[in-house]
This record gives structure tokens, C-alpha cells and sequence, in this order.
């Protein structure tokens, strides 16, 4: 079949050609028909791009390897390297580059086949010239899109130093934190330990217009009840026993900055008062003092124990906790970004040997239970792990070198397909239903012993306590 039939004198027609938005974009036509070449470089060189061409896929590489082109548009069917083996060559040496196939064998498996190697799409000919340019258009939107995601991930690494993880996670919450970190408003970042709180608040100051400011951390379980109020906000000379000077508190060597209070669920509940009254006021009284002294401090809080259990017992103030949640940041757990795990070994392999991974860092065998684990201990823990098993393996994990509780891990559970009633389910009810018998086994299991109960059945203490007031078991 001659290739020059292929597509009709309406195709051609000047009413199609109009100036476009190419904005200089270079496109590469590769095609052995001579009047096919010639006509999608006028086309598109009055659409804005730039554009060159080449009769075989050969030349085509020749010129790649010369200059960088944004869109190659090919024939399939071509003498010598055909399209689909120039879209493999293309693919492997230049991935930024998007390749749309031409053809007039419109079989479904040469469609099929173009995609399956990585064809932005397929046009079959004759095409229409409109069909042609919003198909080119939309793969540069497409290619600028990667691009710019690349960008953005780039630019969220480099901001986020602290933070090991590209999962999509990890960079939602690198967006989150972005966003908030502008404003004044109270945060609490919630999770479970060893997620990295505090480089979340951390990264909070550090993109806020406080960055210059003091960044002050306290851990509100680490300081004595009757010491806190002191370390807080500061005291007299001669306020008690022992205070021979006034002493500032933390809320003015913060001024202008950054207050984080990590564990905040432990912090006593009369202070809990003080601290709402600072947060409403805007000011506090050194311990033994009269005069009021204001408050411009941005308070971060964070907990790993569920503040929603501690209203309901009593033990946390409703109004301190809304008015610390303006905006809640949750930490993923590691069991939820498994695709960090090998970024973060390489990470803490470095750490740990003083050298740059060259490949990966465990074995085979050794990675599998890795990831099948469910890290209760998180990031922390995985860290303790990576550094264990340096001393005792050296450059490369083994699976020998694993702690016992990850070998012997059950990992996860071969499930067998499931039917759904024909008339429906609950299936809320239904997990509820079953998460509250899997409990009330590991508890029989373990002769009511809650923290085996919660290790048999790979739960945080914390998790497992909070499930079980969850059901009304915690009795």
C-alpha cells in the first residue's frame, strides 16, 4: 500500500494552520515517507514547536545523541529499526523524552505493543489534523507535569532534609507541612513513637516566617510534675527551695520562636489549665511572680498516645485539646510506606559504616523479612536494626543478622478470596466484630497478660490499649 494515500487532501487543507503555543518545545518526526515528514514539520512548526526530522529511526538516534528533543512522533512500520524497536532504544537512554507512534496498520496489537513499551499513545492515519495536535499538546502537558513533580519532590527533599521517604505519604506530608508553616496557627502532630515527630516540627519552624527564631523542645514526660510549672514558664528568686536567682522558663527562650512540647498527654492536668490560659492570653506569670509577661511563641504539641481516649477518661482538657488541634499532622507509621524502607537502610547504612551504599544493602532473603515486618518501634526501630546488623554483618545485611523477633515474624497472611453475601454486608460491624475476637483470644492466650497479648499479635501496648477501650475490654 502506497503510504502517501494514507491520508487525505482535507488533512492538508490551510484552514487547519494557525499559530500555537509551541513556546520553542523541539519535537523530532521520524518517518521514511518524505511527504509525511515535510507536512508534520509545517504543521507543527506553525503550532510554535521546533522542529526537525529524520527518514529512519537510525538518523533519529544520531540526532538524540547530538540534542534533547521533548516529543518524538514515529512510524511504525519503517525499513530497518522499525518504531516500536527506536520507542525501546528512545525509552531506555532518554525516559523524559514522550514518544506518540504513527501508523497505518491499525491492528490492535501494534497498539497494544506501542503502549505496553511506553508510547505516550497511538494515532492511526489518516488522522485528523485536530486529533493530531491536542494528542501532541496533551503528551508536553503530560511530559511538564512529570517534570514538575520531579521538581517539586527535588525541592521537598532538599527542604526536608530531616526526612528520609519519596513515598506518596511522605510527600503529602511534605506538602501539609509546607502549607502550614506560613501561619501562626497551633499544631499537633500525632502519631505513633518513633514516626519522627519531632522532625515534623522541627521542618514546621524551619519554613515558618520563625525561622530565625529560637526552636525550643521539651519532653513533657521527662520532667517532674513539680518541676514542670518552673521549667515552663520560669520562676522568682525565692519562689521555693532552692531558687536563689529568677530563672526564665522555656516560653521566654522561646519568644518570637517555636515551643515544642512532645508528649503533651503527659502534661499534669493543672498545668494543662496554664497552659490554655497562655494560649488564650497571649501571656504568663513567672512561678512566684506578679507581672504578666507576653507570650509571642508558636506552640507545636505532639503525642503518640490518643488524646480522644484521654478526653473520654478524664485525664486531658476538651478546651486545651481544641485549642492545640487547630491543625492536626498525622505521622505515617513505617508499615504504611514500606517503600521508604530501602531508602531509609541506605540512609542509616551510611550513618552507621561512614560510607555510601553502592548497592543494595541487605540480602535478598534478608529484605523480604524486613519488609514483611511490621516495625511497632517504626523508623526508631528499623535505625536500631540497620545499626545491629552492621556490627554483626557487615557490608551486607544477612538474614542471619536479623534480631529473633523479626525472624520469627509470621509476615503476612495468604488470604483466600472472599464472597459477599448477595444481599450486602455491614462490613464495619463485621471487622469490629472480628478485631474484637482476635483480642479476646491473644488475651486468653497469653492468661490476660496485655502486653504479651499485644507483641503475640504485632500491636504497640499503646495500640493494643487503645483497641481495647475501644470495645469496652479495658476493664
Amino acid at each position: 500500500m502506497n503510504k502517501n494515500a494514507l491520508f487525505s487532501p482535507f488533512t492538508l487543507h490551510t484552514s487547519h494552520f494557525f499559530g500555537g503555543g509551541g513556546m520553542g518545545r523541539r519535537i523530532l518526526i521520524v518517518d521514511d515517507e518524505t511527504s509525511m515528514r515535510e507536512f508534520l514539520v509545517i504543521l507543527l512548526g506553525r503550532e510554535g514547536y521546533a522542529v526537525e526530522s529524520a527518514a529512519d529511526a537510525e538518523t533519529a538516534l544520531e540526532r538524540l545523541g547530538e540534542r534533547s528533543f521533548d516529543l518524538i512522533l514515529s512510524d511504525v512500520k519503517m525499513p530497518g529499526l522499525d518504531g516500536i524497536a527506536l520507542l525501546e532504544r528512545v525509552k531506555r537512554s532518554w525516559p523524559d523524552t514522550a514518544v506518540l507512534m504513527l501508523t497505518a496498520y491499525t491492528t490492535a496489537e501494534d497498539a497494544v505493543e506501542a503502549m505496553k513499551r511506553g508510547a505516550y499513545d497511538y494515532i492511526a492515519k489518516p488522522f485528523k489534523v485536530e486529533e493530531l495536535k491536542i494528542l501532541v499538546r496533551n503528551a508536553l502537558e503530560k511530559l511538564d507535569l512529570k517534570k514538575e513533580n520531579v521538581r517539586l519532590r527535588q525541592e521537598l527533599r532538599r527542604r526536608f532534609s530531616g526526612f528520609i521517604g519519596k513515598s506518596r505519604s511522605m510527600t503529602e506530608l511534605y506538602l501539609l507541612i509546607e502549607k502550614v508553616a506560613a501561619s501562626g496557627s497551633s499544631v499537633l502532630i500525632v502519631g505513633e513513637s518513633g514516626t519522627g515527630k519531632e522532625l515534623a516540627a522541627r521542618a514546621l519552624h524551619e519554613q515558618s516566617p520563625r525561622r530565625d527564631k529560637p526552636f525550643v523542645a521539651v519532653n513533657c514526660s521527662a520532667i517532674p510534675e513539680t518541676l514542670m510549672e518552673s521549667e515552663l514558664f520560669g520562676h522568682k528568686k525565692g519562689a521555693f527551695t532552692g531558687a536563689i536567682a529568677d530563672q526564665p522558663g522555656l516560653f521566654e527562650q522561646a519568644e518570637r520562636g517555636t515551643l515544642f512540647l512532645d508528649e503533651i498527654g503527659d502534661l499534669p492536668f493543672l498545668l494543662q489549665a496554664k497552659l490554655l490560659r497562655v494560649l488564650q492570653e497571649k501571656e504568663f506569670r513567672r512561678v512566684g511572680g506578679s507581672e504578666a509577661i507576653k507570650a509571642d511563641v508558636r506552640i507545636v504539641a505532639a503525642s503518640n498516645r490518643d488524646l480522644q481516649v484521654q478526653l473520654r477518661e478524664g485525664t486531658f482538657r476538651e478546651d486545651l485539646f481544641y485549642r492545640l488541634n487547630v491543625i492536626m499532622l498525622r505521622m505515617p507509621p513505617l508499615r504504611e510506606r514500606v517503600e521508604d524502607i530501602p531508602l531509609l537502610m541506605e540512609h542509616f547504612f551510611r550513618k552507621y559504616t561512614g560510607k555510601a551504599a553502592s548497592g543494595p544493602v541487605a540480602t535478598p532473603e534478608a529484605l523480604k523479612v524486613i519488609i514483611s515486618y511490621p516495625f511497632p518501634g517504626n523508623v526508631r526501630e528499623l535505625e536500631n536494626m540497620v545499626e545491629r546488623c552492621t556490627v554483626l554483618s557487615g557490608p551486607m545485611l544477612s538474614r542471619a543478622s536479623l534480631p529473633p523477633e523479626m525472624l520469627s515474624f509470621p509476615g503476612p497472611v495468604d488470604l483466600h478470596p472472599l464472597e459477599i453475601p448477595r444481599e450486602g454486608m455491614n462490613l464495619e460491624a463485621y471487622l469490629d466484630a472480628m478485631e474484637q475476637r482476635y483480642l479476646s483470644s491473644a488475651l486468653e492466650q497469653c492468661h490476660g497478660v496485655k502486653t504479651r497479648a499485644a507483641e503475640f499479635l504485632g500491636l504497640s501496648f499503646r495500640s493494643f490499649r487503645y483497641r481495647l477501650a475501644k470495645f469496652g475490654m479495658d476493664d
